[in-house]
Order: structure tokens, then sequence, then C-alpha cells
């Protein structure tokens, strides 16, 4: 028989969580109910990074906002359960100014746009962030995976996941829905 987690044990585990000191340049989430912490990030993710920023500065129909070291507060797998996640960037429309005044850790509401560009642990973006990103209703993920060289933009969530994505090699454009609206080109990715 499978062990389930209590109230109090998950209770434990995000005061564990929340009161943990990482050290600098670290990052820590909590997905899924396992702690994570992450080292500082090379300068080719930090490359990516600024290659989207720049082009959504410059090209979005709808001004955004954009925070590298958000902290959102996300639906869990199961009942009880919550996530605390860093997305590498977190977009919203700069009208509403969400990220003005909140606390290190935030409901996703008025975000756009989260953005994961993969690092040594692929699956996490690509799976667990996914699925955490959906139960929040997030409107879109962008994912730059660096091991297949692709950018995948998933849209539609539902329950657990995503019902639409639209995949691309680097070097091919992808297309950005409202509020965005605009091709994103991946050119500069090679």
């Amino acid at each position: 028989m499978a062990y389930e987690p209590t109230a109090t044990d998950r209770q434990n585990l995000l005061n564990d969580f929340l009161g943990m000191e990482t050290p600098r340049g670290f990052r820590a989430e909590l997905i899924e109910g396992e702690i994570v912490v992450s080292p500082p990030t090379d300068g080719d993710h930090e490359d990516y990074l600024d290659l989207i920023n720049d082009q959504v500065k410059a090209a979005s129909a709808t001004r955004m906002q954009i925070s590298g070291g958000k902290g959102l507060i996300l639906p869990g797998a199961g009942p009880g359960l919550t996530n605390r996640v860093i997305p590498d960037a977190t977009m919203a429309p700069w009208a509403l100014r969400v990220f003005r005044g909140a606390p290190p850790w935030m409901p996703p509401n008025g975000v756009a746009l989260v953005v994961e560009v993969t690092s040594s642990k692929a699956e996490r973006d690509r799976i667990a962030k996914r699925h955490c990103y959906a139960r929040g209703a997030l409107p879109l993920y962008l994912l730059v995976d660096r091991e297949t060289s692709t950018v995948t933009l998933f849209s539609e969530p539902e329950d657990d996941d995503y019902r639409e994505s639209h995949s691309v090699a680097f070097g091919m454009p992808l297309p950005l829905p409202d509020p965005f609206s605009f091709t994103l080109e991946t050119g500069d990715f090679l």
C-alpha cells in the first residue's frame, strides 16, 4: 500500500521549505512534494532568456512586465497539495502591474506566459513544471529545450496539462498568440 501524506506532513514540508536558506544565487522550489534546489544558471541559459525578453519588449502587441525570479503558488497533483515554483521568466501585461506589492510567493492571477530554459534536469521542465503550470491555468508556457534544440509553446491549459502545443527547431519562427501577437524569431538560438 502506497503512503499517502497527511495534512500535517504536507504542512511540515511546506514549513521546512519556506524556512530554508539557500546559498546566494541558488533557488529552491517545491514541486510535487519534492524540494528542489538549483544552482545558478550558465551563460547560455541567460542568453536564451535575454533573446526572448528583448523580442517581447520590442515586438509584443501588449506591453509586458518580465520577472526573472517571481515565485508562483500553483495547485499540486493531489488534494491539499501546492507547488511553489520560480519560472525562468514570468510575463504579465504591464497595465496589470501584478508584481507591484506582490509577496515573494504569489498566485498566478494575471500572468500571461511563463518561460523555462532546460538545464541539467530537463525532464522537470518538460513534465513536472508543465503540469504545474497547466493546473495553475497559466495561459501560455514557453519551453526552450537545449537538449533537443527546440522551442515549444504550450497553450489552452485544461486540468493537468495543455491541450495544444507547437514546437519548432532552433532557427525557425514561432508565432506567439494574443496578448503578444508577434512571431518569436529563434535564429539567434543557434
